[in-house]
């Protein structure tokens, strides 16, 4: 983990960026000592796995089968 200024951080951001970029380096930027900002490389998220608790849940019919027509609302007949 690197530690820069906020003046530094302007100054050096594609730097900063490339070395990030390298070696997966987390940079906390700070403003008078104190912690303001992480600067941390990007994960990409595996969007075709599913959801760990959505895989719990179970659907006991089909959801794309038609509705029969006493199933349908009165306003809608």
């Amino acid at each position: 983990m690197k530690v820069v200024n906020i003046h530094e951080a302007k100054t050096n951001f594609s730097s900063l960026l490339t070395q990030l970029e390298a070696n997966s380096e987390t940079v906390v930027i700070c403003r008078n000592g104190e912690p303001v900002a992480n600067l941390v490389p990007h994960r990409r998220v595996n969007r075709t796995k599913p959801h760990p608790e959505l895989g719990k849940i179970g659907i006991n019919y089909d959801p794309v089968e038609p509705l029969a027509d006493d199933e349908w609302p009165e306003a809608a007949r």
